[in-house]
C-alpha cells in the first residue's frame, strides 16, 4: 500500500479493504453536491485485514499532517487502527476508548479527533426496522454472529440499561476467534452487567447452526462477521433453521450475501423479516461525513441524502 499524495482539494478518505467496490464511491459526489461541499472528494485507501501496525500509523500521521486531508471513515480496520495509532490522536470520544475502536477520523481547531460512530449509526438503523418495544412485548433473544466493532456497537445500543425492560431476554454471541470473544465479553459486562449473556467459540458454521436452532421466536439474528462481503461464505450452513417470527439482519449490503439468501429462503415458511445493511451503510457514512466536514445531516437533509442513495441503488 502506498500513501496518498498530498491533497490539493478538501479530501476525505475511506480506509477499508475493497473500497473501489463500495457504492459510496459513486454516491459521494452526489451527496457532496446536495450538501454544498464544493470541490470535496473521497479517496479510498485499501489495506489488507490485520495489517502491520506501522501501516495504520503511517496513514493516520499522513491525514494528521496534510492540511487538505480532512479526515476518514474507517471500516474493517476499526479495532486494529485504534490499537496501532490511538496515541496520535488529540481527542478520542468515550465510545472509542470504551470499545477500543474508531470509525471516524476528523480535525477540529488543528487537533486530530477519533470517534466510534457505530453505536449511533447502528441504533438509527435498528430503529428503522425493529418495532417499538419489541423486546418487552415478545421476550425474544439476540444472536450475534461475529464479535468485532459492529457487534459491539449493536450490543451497546440494544443492551443499554436506559432501555429498562425493553432489551433482549438473552444474548448469545458467537465468534471464530477467542481474542475478540474475550473483548466483547468484557465490554458487554461493562455496558450492562445484568444481561443474561453466553459466549461461544464457533470456528465452524455448523456450530452456529446449533445455537440458531435453540433460539426463541421473535429473536434477532445478526451476521456481523463480514462473510459474504470481504470474504466469501456465510457463518451458517444451509442446514441452519431460523427461529419463527424473527428479525434477520445481514450487516452487508454488497457482495454475495450468502447469509441473507439463506434467510430469504425461509422467509415465508418461518415468517421472517429480513433486512440488509443498506440503511446502516447510509447512517454510518452520514455520521462520519458530518463529523469530517462539520455539517448537520439530520431531518430533511438526511431524508434527501437517503432519497439520492435509494435512487442510485
Amino acid at each position: 500500500m502506498e500513501l496518498p499524495e498530498k491533497a490539493t482539494q478538501p479530501t476525505m478518505y475511506f480506509i477499508g479493504v475493497t473500497t473501489t467496490k463500495s457504492s459510496i464511491m459513486r454516491l459521494f459526489p452526489l451527496w457532496a453536491e446536495a450538501l454544498g461541499l464544493e470541490n470535496a472528494i473521497l479517496k479510498g485507501i485499501d489495506i489488507d485485514i490485520h495489517a502491520d501496525a506501522q501501516l495504520y500509523r503511517d496513514v493516520v500521521e499522513f491525514i494528521k499532517n496534510d492540511e487538505l486531508s480532512l479526515g476518514a471513515l474507517v471500516t474493517t480496520h476499526k479495532i486494529d487502527l485504534y490499537h496501532a495509532a490511538k496515541d496520535l490522536f488529540d481527542y478520542l470520544d468515550p465510545y472509542a476508548t470504551m470499545f477500543g475502536e474508531l470509525s471516524s477520523i476528523s480535525k477540529k481547531n488543528g487537533k486530530l479527533e477519533g470517534y466510534a460512530k457505530d453505536p449511533i449509526s447502528s441504533g438509527l438503523a435498528l430503529e428503522a426496522f425493529v418495532p417499538e418495544n419489541y423486546w418487552k412485548g415478545h421476550g425474544g433473544e439476540l444472536f450475534m454472529i461475529g464479535a468485532g466493532g459492529s457487534a459491539i456497537a449493536i450490543c451497546s445500543y440494544l443492551l443499554n440499561p436506559e432501555n429498562g425492560r425493553n432489551i433482549p431476554s438473552r444474548v448469545i454471541i458467537a465468534n471464530r476467534s477467542q481474542t475478540r470473544l474475550d473483548e466483547i465479553t468484557r465490554i458487554v459486562k461493562e455496558i450492562n452487567p445484568n444481561v443474561e449473556a453466553e459466549y461461544h467459540l464457533t470456528p465452524e458454521p455448523s456450530e452456529n447452526d446449533v445455537l440458531l436452532g435453540q433460539l426463541k421466536p421473535h429473536s434477532l439474528v445478526v451476521n456481523a462477521t463480514g462473510l459474504g462481503k470481504d470474504r466469501p461464505g456465510s457463518p451458517l450452513t444451509d442446514n441452519g433453521n431460523f427461529p419463527e417470527e424473527s428479525l434477520v439482519w445481514e450487516l452487508n449490503y454488497r457482495g454475495e450475501l450468502d447469509f441473507m439468501h439463506q434467510a430469504l429462503r425461509q422467509k415465508e415458511s418461518n415468517n421472517l423479516y429480513v433486512e440488509d445493511g443498506w440503511i446502516y451503510f447510509i447512517h454510518g457514512w452520514t455520521q462520519v461525513v458530518s463529523e469530517v466536514f462539520h455539517i448537520d445531516i439530520t431531518g430533511t437533509v438526511f431524508d434527501r441524502i437517503e432519497q439520492i442513495s435509494n435512487e442510485m441503488r
